[in-house]
């Protein structure tokens, strides 16, 4: 509970406030909740692991029907919350990861990365770049029996088919480990198979078709009329304070002009999800546009349900146009 004599230098209500005694406070978020040795719903198993000191993980492992170890593929995912709020491990993304272990017959690795303003960008990237390595360094070391090492990966994973995932943050994040792999290798030279970005956190300090004030409806994002005063700009800004360019640092504005080319992208298929009444929507059909015309050689697909706002099918999975996402995002992993 905030205190009344505390002073707010920091006010992104309604996600947090920061204080000048370097509390902060986090307003929304659903509950922590402990893995689940068999969950009830879907029977999916999920456990924790210590990635490095400072990394976590919750890992997910469908039922199989076979009493001999299954190589199932490796799903590395990122929770959404502008770098600043949720967990790998809340009820919102538990929920989600037991059905798409459960639908696409796939091993999760859900990312604890640490969040700003505690930890400014860029750490959460490098988290989750250290998060891939550390998967990466099973498919090297699977008869090692040194330290750190998750016998559901050696025992289950298949390095064949990795795939990187994300929503709102965690699709930004998805899209910059693309980027970077597209450049840099993973241990044992891991490939990326695919890429999804569900409702990707980007933004720019042009308006792009329905961002326009005369357009868009009314959203928690905006807050403002002013592109400077909206939320989408003070959560980058309050995780980023240092990024060059500001909004439109690459990071954050993949279309930026001195942005790293899309031809790069370190994967081999690309699905990015929007929602029609989501203000990030145009960003996410402009970003799959251009990485069209980049020249990349991948396949990349754009699938967008309509009627619907910002990450819909994490708050409300039950409804049909949950479950029609959800099962486009099991197959985009499972073919």
């Amino acid at each position: 509970m905030a205190s009344d004599t505390k002073e707010v230098v920091t006010d992104l209500a309604p996600v947090l406030r920061v204080y000048k005694d370097g509390k902060v406070e986090r307003l929304v978020g659903s509950a922590y909740v402990p893995p689940s040795p068999n969950h009830p719903a879907t029977g999916v198993s999920s456990k924790d692991a210590a990635i490095s000191p400072l990394i976590s993980a919750r890992l997910y492992l469908p039922k199989t029907t076979t009493t001999t170890p299954q190589k199932l593929p490796i799903l590395i995912y990122f929770h959404g919350g502008g770098f600043c709020v949720e967990s790998a491990f809340s009820f919102l993304d538990h929920r989600y990861m037991n059905q798409i272990a459960s639908q696409a017959k796939v091993l999760i690795i859900s990312v604890e990365y640490r969040l700003a303003p505690e930890y400014l960008l860029p750490v959460a990237y490098e988290d989750c770049w250290d998060a891939i390595q550390w998967v990466a360094s099973h498919a090297v070391s699977v008869n090692d029996d040194g330290e750190n090492k998750e016998l559901w990966l050696i025992n289950h994973g298949d390095f064949e088919k990795v795939f990187i995932g994300g929503d709102s943050a965690g699709g930004n994040i998805v899209h910059n480990i693309a980027v970077r792999a597209g450049i840099e290798s993973f241990n044992g030279d891991l490939k990326i198979l695919g890429a999804f970005l569900s409702c990707p956190y980007f933004w720019g300090s042009k308006p792009l078709g329905s961002e326009s004030s005369e357009s868009r409806e009314p959203s928690m994002l905006y807050m403002s009329e002013s592109r400077e005063q909206s939320l989408l700009y003070r959560m980058w800004m309050c995780a980023y304070p240092s990024a060059p360019g500001g909004i439109d640092n690459p990071m954050i504005n993949p279309l930026a002009d001195d942005a790293p080319s899309l031809s790069g992208l370190g994967c081999s298929k690309v699905l990015v999800c929007v929602a029609g009444k989501d203000p990030l929507r145009d960003r996410g059909v402009h970003y799959v546009e251009a990485v069209k015309g980049s020249g990349w050689t991948g396949e990349v697909e754009v699938f967008e349900v309509e009627g619907e706002d910002h990450c819909f099918h994490i708050i409300n999975p039950d409804s049909e146009n949950a479950k029609n996402l959800i099962k486009r995002l099991a197959s985009f992993i499972s073919q």
